[in-house]
């Protein structure tokens, strides 16, 4: 799924009503008709209504939404905001409905002062004041009434976009002044700006509303943010040929654990088992070798001279991929044999927890990683990396240049995983859930995009096909048990039923 700008949200509508052909009035009509049945789905018409229209094509939305409740018998009252003395002419048409509706309760056209309605438990405000086109913060009369709004105890349904809310870039938005709603109705896509955590106040629970604009304008609109969705996934899955054996399956290495930090190790050879590959090989200090062979017997483990860290490189020769990080340590000894490492190894690569830690600390290192490497940091990892970010937007856009200088690949990690591209293609994953917020889990993707690596998947397919296995994995995990007590090798343990889910 395609996420679009303001700007080419605006183009989508205009191209739909040239090619349908529509006009902009019964565009708009159509998408209140879609938006009002959602409301009714969840509000009963016992539910007191509170519209509040902008001078704008949202406000006209919101004023065709208004007499439609109302003609289902809700009790609707409607503030048009007309503060300029000037209304986008659909928003003309739907007052001049609006006021002709006569099962509305009260209609207000405020133009200079406003007395506003006592916004009581149980009722609902609709939110229409400002829609995708805003472009800068909510000031004077409006930033008081959405205050207003937030302090009361109604629920608030947004159309489109929280008012106030930016569709991209909120880095220098006032958050004060942005409503806060119970649920958003947005129409045909999901906006940039949903997709970060610090957004999700503003939201509350988001539905996506199809309103049939043009699939061929969509077709035809080029953009570099995308949604996996799961048939994106399922198209480039490999398979296995019947005589396949694991010489063919490959053979993955995992650089893992310090002493007392064996577990990481395992849950990140654990997945990479269970990503079908071959043979995995995991080098780790001597005295985790016990643990490790105890834990995953199918494992080949093997162990340097240190006896709690890794301190000395490993030939690659014989491995098509590699997996470096997971419990790894930040000692000087283990940082100087990580570079030396890096620079030896021909085979694909992924590199995570401390192995970024490290480059973070030897930022000079970064420049010498290889064409198709992939980082997969956390939030707070990546910014060691490359400087803290105001927010979510600030940190995405600096992951996109870094993936594009370094012409590798940066799985920025949350609820909606970023892959970054070289080509400056960012794709979010649509899988995963709040339970996966525990320790362990990052190994596991590690381990598993390791798995794939060297299985034979293009690092961009390995990215991709990882973090939505990953996060279906845990999705069907929670099903059986729950967020509160999913740990990271339940992950592991639904990797199966993700595998036979896509290839079904």
């Amino acid at each position: 799924m395609k996420i679009f700008t303001s700007a080419q949200i605006h183009e989508l509508d205009r191209y739909t009503i040239e090619n349908e052909p529509i006009s902009s009035l019964n565009l708009m009509e159509r998408a209140a008709r879609t938006l009002t049945q959602a409301i009714v789905n969840v509000w009963s018409v016992s539910t007191p209504v509170f519209v509040f229209a902008g001078p704008g094509n949202n406000g006209g939305d919101a004023l065709a939404v208004a007499r439609m409740l109302a003609e289902k018998n809700y009790q609707v009252q409607v503030y048009l905001f007309n503060i300029s003395g000037k209304l986008s002419p659909d928003c003309t048409a739907n007052k001049k409905r609006a006021e002709e509706c006569k099962s509305i309760s009260k209609f207000v056209e405020v133009t200079q002062e406003f007395d506003p309605p006592v916004l009581e438990e149980g009722s609902l405000v609709v939110d229409g004041l400002f829609g995708s086109g805003l472009s800068k913060p909510l000031a004077g009369g409006f930033s008081s009434l959405v205050k207003y709004i937030n302090a009361s105890s109604a629920q608030v349904v947004s159309i489109d976009v929280p008012s106030g809310l930016m569709t991209e870039d909120n880095s220098f938005n006032v958050r004060a002044n942005i409503i806060r709603a119970t649920m958003t109705l947005t129409l045909q896509q999901p906006k940039l700006s949903f997709l970060f955590p610090e957004n999700q106040v503003f939201i509350g629970k988001l539905r996506v509303l199809d309103i049939r604009l043009s699939q061929e304008g969509i077709d035809k609109t080029k953009t570099p943010y995308t949604i996996v969705e799961e048939t994106d996934v399922r198209s480039r899955m490999i398979g296995r040929t019947p005589f396949a054996h694991k010489g063919q399956m490959g053979h993955a290495l995992l650089i893992a654990g310090s002493y007392c930090m064996a577990g990481a190790a395992i849950l990140a050879s654990k997945a990479c088992m269970r990503s079908g590959v071959g043979k995995c090989t995991v080098y780790s200090p001597k005295r985790n070798i016990p643990i490790l062979q105890t834990a995953l017997p199918e494992a080949i483990v093997w162990g340097g001279n240190e006896d709690t860290i890794f301190a000395e490189t490993i030939d690659t020769d014989e491995f098509q991929a590699m997996g470096i990080g997971p419990g790894l340590g930040q000692s000087e000894q283990t940082a100087i044999a990580l570079i030396s490492q890096l620079r030896r190894t021909q085979c694909p690569m992924v590199i995570d927890a401390d192995a970024i830690n490290i480059l973070a600390n030897h930022r000079a290192w970064v420049q010498q990683l290889p064409k198709g490497v992939i980082l997969t940091p956390h939030p707070k990892e990546f910014d060691r990396l490359e400087g803290h970010s105001a927010d979510s937007y600030e940190r995405l856009t600096k992951a996109c240049k870094l993936a594009e200088r370094l012409q590798g690949y940066i799985i920025l990690k949350g609820h909606h995983t970023a892959i970054c591209c070289p080509d400056g293609q960012v794709m979010f994953n649509s899988t995963g859930n709040a339970g996966m917020a525990t320790a362990g889990s990052g190994d596991v993707l590690t381990g598993i995009i390791t798995g794939l690596l060297a299985r034979g998947y293009s690092c961009e397919d390995a990215c991709l096909v990882g973090v939505y296995l990953h996060g279906l994995a845990g999705d069907l995990a929670v099903q059986d048990l729950g967020e509160e007590s999913l740990l990271a090798g339940d992950i592991i343990k639904y990797l199966p039923a993700a595998f036979k889910r896509l290839k079904e």
